[in-house]
């Protein structure tokens, strides 16, 4: 039997994919500067208060329990239909938790349904359907590593095709200020300058489920408790920035 491809193990000098930054056009190149631009000042304005993106999401929280989700009952937007959470249960990776972030069905564009299924679990339909657009891993210091995408049953989602989640990537938008205005407005950028990385771990996502399903003809995969993550990039702020500049000044 093959091996499924890591994430990582891809066909690249250094295991990584390489992001063409200067083929984006200029507005995408703009967009991301200035998403970049505003991701650095939630980070100065925190710092300033010696605070940080993790603790404004457990402040006020009470003791921090792995698997709960922070802040309780998750952050939503009504007007969007954006929503995230924060938890922790990977420390063997390195991290000190993660954001998950979805977009439930009503602030989907138009048309778009979950992939035909025909297995025996349950998936969330109409309004309450949902989907991960990306997971970010963060440290103990408050700042993303990683970028990455799951498995259905990690977020108990409702599987929509790469393609038609990357649709939807541009309407995520926490546009209030619970539980703190400057991780909202941090997380609803982050997806902006991490665009082609995001687009990157979806399909990739896809190739690997596709892959694995081939691989267990008889486990329903989108259940298969040994496949969580299906593909994991580590990023940094300050580097992609520069490499946006770079790109614009190209």
């Amino acid at each position: 039997m093959s091996k499924i491809p890591d994430a990582l193990t891809i066909d690249t000098p250094n295991g990584l994919p390489n992001f063409d930054l200067a083929g984006l056009g200029g507005a995408s190149l703009e967009s991301m500067a200035e998403a970049g631009t505003r991701i650095i000042e939630c980070h100065r304005v925190l710092r300033k208060g010696g605070l940080n993106i993790v603790g404004e999401v457990l402040r006020e929280q009470g003791t921090f329990f792995e698997f709960d989700h922070y802040p309780k009952d998750d952050v939503f937007d009504e007007e969007t239909h954006s929503q995230y959470y924060y938890h922790a249960h990977r420390p063997e990776a390195g991290e000190h938790g993660h954001f998950h972030l979805f977009i439930r069905q009503p602030g989907m564009p138009d048309g778009i349904s979950p992939i035909a299924y025909a297995g025996e679990e349950e998936w969330p339909t109409g309004d309450q359907a949902l989907t991960h657009l990306v997971a970010v891993a963060m440290d103990a210091y408050g700042f993303p590593i990683g970028l990455f995408a799951t498995n259905r049953w990690v977020t108990a989602e409702a599987w929509y095709s790469a393609g038609d989640i990357i649709a939807m990537l541009d309407r995520f938008r926490i546009d209030h200020a619970f539980p703190s205005w400057p991780v909202n407005i941090w997380l609803s950028n982050l997806l902006i300058l991490f665009r082609p990385q995001a687009e990157w771990l979806l399909r990739r996502r896809d190739e690997v489920i596709s892959l694995w399903e081939k691989e267990h003809p008889s486990i329903d995969v989108f259940e298969d408790r040994s496949l969580a993550i299906a593909a994991y990039l580590p990023i940094n702020v300050e580097t992609q920035i520069k490499a946006v500049l770079a790109a614009m000044d190209d």
